[in-house]
């Protein structure tokens, strides 16, 4: 699959926070799913047609080693189609006051009710 992924300057802005301890700031660990057109870009703040009938799915996140020691945040997520096919073709990572942290254009997956993709972002530091 050919995808296009983007930390965002929000998730830019969030880290800082994030790493300080800030209140109102926590890992994002929410991820949903589009299906408008786009590409991806820094600048994004929301996803291209984010779907309404899915709620957002709780995210694990691990640290992963891709140059460096521990030097990758791996944030994944399974979400299934709930109701009505549909073809996705973006996603995204939040945090609990919808922030978007992370998002990837890719090409487009058709689905069924019940079908499901799992959605890995990583972010390396190196």
């Amino acid at each position: 699959m050919s995808f296009n992924c983007v930390f965002t300057n929000v998730g830019k802005g969030m880290l800082p926070n994030i790493l300080n301890g800030t209140a109102g700031y926590a890992t994002p660990v929410k991820v949903n799913w589009g299906t408008g057109a786009g590409t991806s870009g820094a600048t994004d703040t929301t996803l291209f047609t984010k779907t309404s009938d899915e709620a957002d799915v709780s995210a694990t996140t691990s640290v992963a080693t891709t140059t460096n020691t521990n030097d990758t945040i791996v944030i994944s997520a399974t979400q299934t189609c709930a109701s009505s096919g549909k073809t996705i073709t973006n996603a995204g990572v939040w945090d609990a006051s919808a922030r978007l942290f992370m998002k990837a254009d890719f090409t487009s997956v058709t689905l069924a009710v019940g079908d499901s993709i799992t959605l890995t972002f990583k972010l390396c530091f190196t």
